[in-house]
């Protein structure tokens, strides 16, 4: 069989016969490496008759026909995680864990051992760590389960093998990119190795019912390394994000074949490990100082769930010729059309002040409905007062200056209301229809400016 070189772009899988400096697939730079692939066979006349009859034996079915397969879940012991993979672990599934390293990927999976090892084999194979640092770190957390083996293999076949001989209920592959395959010439961790290793234990997961983890390391820009086709072939993609500095974790679904996308899981990183946060919003506003100027608390859906968060903002005068803008946890874009708006439809004057953004708490807001909250933060940090204690801020900013309506208001006034708040800026819009916690006094206002001046003369 011979042998070829080829250029294979990490980020997308996109082939060249000759280097690229950008991939012509995804448009990113220095991502096509080389890789030696091996020609395939020419396929027999024999073989072409056989895949011939195999496919006339599968004829489509009308979706009458087609008999639905129960979802079999089981339960992890840890809420936030069952929570995210939409009730607990699916029978077959494949689930890819990413994120930061030191994030707590390995941890979460070593401690659910525990829960899942009462009624289930369970097999944790890792390609970097021995059998006895990965006995210490199960000391560590707790895990004394007999069910839980053991092993430390970097060969898929080997691993397969182990699979076979075991029959375990549950793997853990920890992780992807050090698992290689001795019939591809190339490197562990590039494209080649990740998706073939990848898609022979999809087959086993499918063909033998059993749910299996695989953790794969992230790129420098946060992704998920190895061919983009990864995340496509498995059942679930869970990331971890927080910043390693900080106790807290959130686990996000960003793709579930079984469940809702939206939800996010909380946990904190303790000396044994991540303990489940059940009142997240609690936990983020926790030390929150209610008289400093530049704070104010918004409400952000996670799916089902309203978490309360609280966005601090420092305006100052700039020292350099270009005013400075810097964000953590909301995206910068976002952060600087803000300024802008508030500019022109306030009348603030921003154009001298670095303005600084930061979610407490490492969270990280997608949304667009706390935007009158970042605006309210830069507003109450500019004229250095502080926001009343007991209001939250709600509403999507428009570059006009109105203030747009936003989905599930209930739920967001219900948790603000459960924390002891006691009023919310919300859009007028938003207000027909809408049930008010008793006690909870909502305003209703139509324009930033309009806001701006509400929160002036509180």
């Amino acid at each position: 069989m011979k042998q070829k070189s080829v250029y294979i772009c990490s980020e997308c899988g996109y082939q060249s016969v000759k280097w690229l400096g950008k991939c012509p697939g995804c448009g990113s730079w220095n991502t096509l490496q080389e890789t030696v692939t091996e020609e395939p066979k020419s396929v027999s006349r024999r073989g072409v008759s056989a895949a011939a009859a195999a496919s006339a034996s599968r004829r489509p079915k009308r979706i009458s026909e087609v008999k639905a397969d129960l979802e079999t879940r089981s339960t992890t012991g840890m809420k936030e995680l069952d929570r995210v993979l939409g009730g607990g672990i699916v029978q077959g599934s494949l689930v890819l864990v990413g994120g930061d390293p030191g994030i707590g990927k390995s941890t979460l999976l070593l401690q659910i051992c525990q829960k899942l090892g009462e009624t289930k084999k369970i097999l944790y194979v890792s390609g970097e760590e021995s059998e006895g640092q990965i006995k210490l770190r199960a000391q560590r957390l707790g895990v004394t389960t007999e069910n839980l083996y053991l092993m430390s293999e970097t060969d898929v076949e080997e691993v397969v093998g182990a699979i076979n001989d075991t029959k375990p209920d549950i793997v853990v592959i920890d992780s992807i990119q050090t698992m290689n395959r001795q019939d591809i010439a190339s490197a562990s961790g590039s494209v080649p190795q990740v998706r073939e290793a990848t898609n022979m234990f999809m087959r086993i997961a499918k063909s033998m019912g059993i749910s299996m983890f695989i953790v794969g390391h992230v790129t420098k820009d946060g992704a998920i390394a190895g061919p983009r086709v990864l995340e496509h072939m498995v059942d679930c993609v869970l990331y971890f994000e927080g910043e390693k500095q900080t106790s807290f974790r959130i686990l996000r679904a960003v793709k579930n074949r079984f469940g809702s996308t939206n939800e996010i899981g909380v946990f904190e990183m303790r000396d044994t490990g991540l303990e489940e946060v059940e009142n997240p919003s609690m936990a983020l506003l926790e030390g929150r100082d209610e008289n400093t100027s530049g704070s104010s608390v918004v409400c952000t859906m996670e799916g089902t769930r309203g978490i309360l968060a609280e966005i601090q903002a420092l305006v100052t005068p700039t020292g350099f010729g270009n005013p400075r803008r810097m964000s953590s946890g909301i995206d910068l874009n976002r952060v600087i059309l803000l300024i802008a708006v508030l500019e022109k439809r306030a009348r603030m004057n921003l154009s001298s002040s670095d303005v600084y953004i930061n979610v407490a708490g490492g969270l990280k807001i997608y949304e667009t409905a706390v935007d009158l909250g970042i605006c309210a933060a830069i507003a109450a940090s500019q004229t250095d007062t502080a926001l009343p204690k007991d209001m939250m801020f709600i509403g999507e900013v428009g570059l006009s200056g109105e203030l747009r309506a936003v989905s599930q208001l209930e739920k967001r006034l219900s948790e603000a209301a459960k924390l002891g708040f006691k009023s919310a800026i919300i859009p007028k819009q938003s207000m027909r229809g809408v049930r008010v916690p008793e006690g909870f006094a909502a305003y209703g206002v139509k324009t930033l400016a309009e806001a701006m001046n509400m929160i002036r003369r509180r």
